[in-house]
């Protein structure tokens, strides 16, 4: 196989609003507490929730992401990785049936321009080594993405 399609679709909020947790690295905290032109220790203490071995944001009552509005992202500009990364998790590169299970809950995977195999493995590294702990098991594993729907299958399954 040599690549994938996959373009985020115009007022789509799919992956948004999977159950589950947004990580984020200290990169993250600091680019987000800058967009919102707040110090990254305020940022922390309205929206972080803090371990010795993780961070994420707090989740409000029946929503997903505390800056997931109407419109999209409210923090768009300073995605955390985690978010900017996706579908290319290394969990749903592990193999065909996790990307058919990710296409599941996202109608972008399948459309947009060709993405190479190789650009795709870069973003799943770049997700594995930012989250280096969630991936070691020593801190708790990234979300799955919902179940698939019997039978879904879209876009273009990795190997």
């Amino acid at each position: 196989m040599d690549g994938f399609r996959f373009a985020c679709l115009p007022g789509c909020t799919s992956c948004c609003r999977q159950q589950g947790f947004v990580y984020l690295t200290e990169g993250d905290l600091r680019r987000a507490a800058r967009l919102l032109r707040t110090t990254a220790k305020a940022f922390e203490k309205k929206y972080v929730y803090r371990t010795r071995h993780l961070l994420r944001l707090r989740k409000p009552r029946r929503r997903q992401c505390p800056f997931l509005v109407e419109e999209g992202c409210g923090i768009h500009a300073a995605k955390p990785t985690q978010c900017r990364a996706f579908p290319f998790w290394p969990e749903a590169m592990a193999s065909r049936a996790a990307w058919s299970e990710t296409a599941a809950c996202c109608p972008g995977i399948g459309a947009g321009p060709p993405v190479s195999r190789g650009a795709a493995l870069r973003i799943a590294a770049e997700m594995r080594e930012a989250y280096a702990g969630a991936y070691g098991n020593r801190r708790p594993a990234m979300p799955r993405i919902a179940p698939a729907a019997p039978g879904a299958t879209a876009g273009r399954p990795p190997r």
